[in-house]
C-alpha cells in the first residue's frame, strides 16, 4: 500500500468532511450549535432520571448513567460519520463516482470523513462533562482520574467504531437513499445493548449475550472507570475483570471489527461495481 496515498486520502477526506460539516452557517451559530445539541440531548435523560429517582443525584447510578450516555455520543458521532459520507457523496453532491477514479484509497477516504464528526463528538462530550460537574455536581475529580487508561482506552474506542462505521460504509454501498439513516438506527439498537445507561443485568437473560459481545459494552465500562473508577466497579456487570483484562477484551473485539471491516468493504466494493451501484443516484 503507498503511504503517501493512504495519508494523502485520509487528510484530503477530513479537510472535507470538516468543510462540509461546518459551513452551513457563521462560525458563532455553529459554536451555539455545537454547545446546545448536546446539552439539550443531556438533559432529555437528568430530567428522565430526576422524575424516577426523586432527584437523588447522590447515588453513584448518576454518574453511571451520565457517564455512559456522554461517552456515547462518539458512537453516534464516528460510526455515523463514516457511514454517512457514502450516501453524501452518492447521493447529495453526486461525486463518488469521482472519488472512485481519483488517486485515493476509499476506505481511509471513509474514515477521514469520520474525523470531523469525531471533532464536534469531542466538543459535546466536553460539554456535557462541565455541565455535569458544574450544575449536578458530577463526582468527577480530575485529580484522581487514570489518564493513561482513560487515553489508551479513548484511542482503541474511537478505532473501534471507526472500523464499525467501516461496515455500515460498505454495507450502505449496495443499498438505496432511503437506508440513510442506517447508522443512527444501528447507534440506537446499541444504545441498549452497550450498559450505556443501565447495567446488562436490566436485560432479559437471553438478551444480555448481545451486550457481551459488543466492544462497545467493555468500552464504555473503561472509560467510567479511567474517570470515577470507585462508582463504575460498584457495579455487578464488568466487576469481575480487571481494568488490564477488559483492554484485553476491547482490544481483541476490535481487531475482529477491523478483519471484518476489511472483508466487509472487500465484498461489498466488488458487488457494487458489479452492479453499478457506484454511480446510482436513488433519490427517488
Amino acid at each position: 500500500m503507498n503511504r503517501s496515498e493512504t495519508a494523502r486520502s485520509f487528510t484530503m477526506a477530513t479537510w472535507l468532511g470538516w468543510q462540509i460539516e461546518s459551513n452551513w452557517t457563521d462560525p458563532f451559530l455553529f459554536a451555539i450549535y455545537v454547545i446546545i445539541k448536546p446539552l439539550s440531548a443531556a438533559a432529555i435523560l437528568v430530567v428522565m432520571y430526576s422524575l424516577i429517582t426523586g432527584g437523588n443525584y447522590n447515588s453513584p447510578l448518576f454518574p453511571y448513567i451520565y457517564l455512559g450516555n456522554a461517552f456515547y455520543t462518539y458512537v453516534g458521532a464516528v460510526m455515523v460519520g463514516v457511514s454517512w459520507a457514502v450516501i453524501d457523496d452518492r447521493e447529495h453532491y453526486k461525486t463518488l463516482k469521482y472519488m472512485y477514479i481519483a488517486p485515493i484509497k476509499i476506505p481511509f477516504y471513509w474514515l477521514g470523513r469520520g474525523v470531523a464528526r469525531f471533532l464536534i463528538g469531542t466538543v459535546a462530550v466536553f460539554v456535557i462533562l462541565a455541565a455535569g460537574v458544574w450544575l449536578l455536581h458530577l463526582p468527577l475529580d480530575l485529580t484522581r482520574a487514570n489518564w493513561g487508561l482513560f487515553i489508551v482506552s479513548l484511542f482503541i474506542g474511537v478505532l473501534m467504531l471507526a472500523m464499525m462505521g467501516l461496515i455500515l460504509a460498505s454495507v450502505t454501498l449496495l443499498f438505496a437513499h432511503h437506508v440513510g439513516m442506517i447508522g443512527e438506527a444501528v447507534a440506537g439498537a446499541l444504545y441498549l445493548f452497550s450498559g450505556a445507561i443501565f447495567p446488562l443485568e436490566v436485560l432479559p437473560a437471553w438478551l444480555r449475550p448481545i451486550g457481551y459481545a459488543m466492544p462497545i459494552t467493555y468500552w464504555l465500562e473503561l472509560m467510567r472507570r479511567s474517570l470515577i473508577g470507585s462508582v463504575a466497579e460498584a457495579f455487578p456487570t464488568l466487576a469481575r475483570f480487571s481494568n488490564l483484562q477488559l483492554l484485553g477484551i476491547l482490544t481483541a473485539l476490535t481487531v475482529v471489527f477491523a478483519v471484518i471491516a476489511v472483508f466487509t468493504f472487500r465484498w461489498c466494493d466488488y458487488r457494487a461495481r458489479e452492479r453499478g451501484l457506484i454511480d446510482r443516484v436513488t433519490n427517488y
